[in-house]
């Protein structure tokens, strides 16, 4: 993205910096990497994966849209009152996220549902904080579908 956005090559080399610090910190001495370590990762990289999966998914859908309407994607961003050509580049790409109100507009205006538009994925992390909370409460009417992740 940075032929497009050449403002974002000092954040990438940032970025770059980052990782690399980061990296040779914690993943250099094979001995002391840790199966948690590796599982970790592991998951970051099926969530980061995902979410390329559904930004990739959502901008096709919009896309498919806009061109049955004869509109661009700079045109309807005016419509949605953003100005910047680059900036509507962002939102679709995923670099910044699309504000509620947005994905709302965009859902009435093109006939898209919500689910299409709004990853409603739970972290792992979020999901045994809700469990716990739950438990905690001690109260048996609140029974949990794990795997729906919904109250039965």
């Amino acid at each position: 993205m940075t032929e497009e956005f050449p403002e974002a090559k000092t954040k990438r080399k940032q970025i770059r910096e980052l990782i690399y610090e980061y990296e040779a910190k914690y993943w250099t001495d094979r001995d002391k990497i840790t199966d948690s370590q590796v599982e970790e990762n592991d998951k970051a990289e099926i969530i980061v994966q995902l979410e390329n999966e559904f930004i990739d998914a959502r901008k096709k859908l919009i896309i498919s849209k806009l061109k049955k309407l004869g509109l661009n994607q700079q045109e309807f961003g005016r419509i949605l009152g953003h100005n910047s050509k680059s900036y509507m580049s962002e939102l679709m790409n995923g670099v910044v996220p699309f504000t509620l109100k947005d994905l709302i507009i965009i859902s009435k205006l093109l006939k898209i549902n919500l689910s299409k538009l709004i990853p409603t994925q739970i972290p792992d992390e979020d999901k045994t904080k809700i469990v716990n909370s739950i438990e905690k409460l001690g109260k048996p009417k609140l029974k949990l579908d794990k795997k729906e992740f919904a109250f039965s």
